[in-house]
């Protein structure tokens, strides 16, 4: 599937770890795949609540915390600036969708870094 929401399509994720060369480029790629395929859910599945937009949120977050051990593997973690960076973009994912009012925190609640 292909994310049809114009805000979301002319997005550039995670500009600010792309531009630091702390971050692995291909390990970035993998974030963003994450938060692609979220938008991809979301545009999918169209939750209704915030409970059910927090499930699709929760599991692409559960998906980058498994992405630790990798990023340490090369020479990298994410850490604050990586954390401030994913935080945007999940922000400006479920407010794109409609979701404005969500509390970033709640969004991202299940995160490790």
């Amino acid at each position: 599937m292909q994310v049809t929401n114009e805000k979301i399509r002319s997005y550039d994720f995670l500009t600010g770890m792309y531009r630091d060369g702390y971050f692995p480029d291909f390990m970035v790629d993998k974030i963003k795949a994450i938060l692609v395929d979220l938008c991809e859910k979301i545009e999918a599945q169209k939750p209704q609540t915030t409970e059910s937009l927090l499930q699709l949120t929760h599991a692409a977050t559960e998906s980058i915390n498994e992405l630790e051990e990798e990023f340490e593997e090369n020479d990298s973690e994410l850490e604050t600036g990586a954390r401030e960076v994913m935080a945007d973009n999940f922000d400006f994912i479920v407010k794109s969708y409609g979701f404005e009012n969500v509390d970033i925190e709640d969004v991202i609640a299940p995160r490790e870094w």
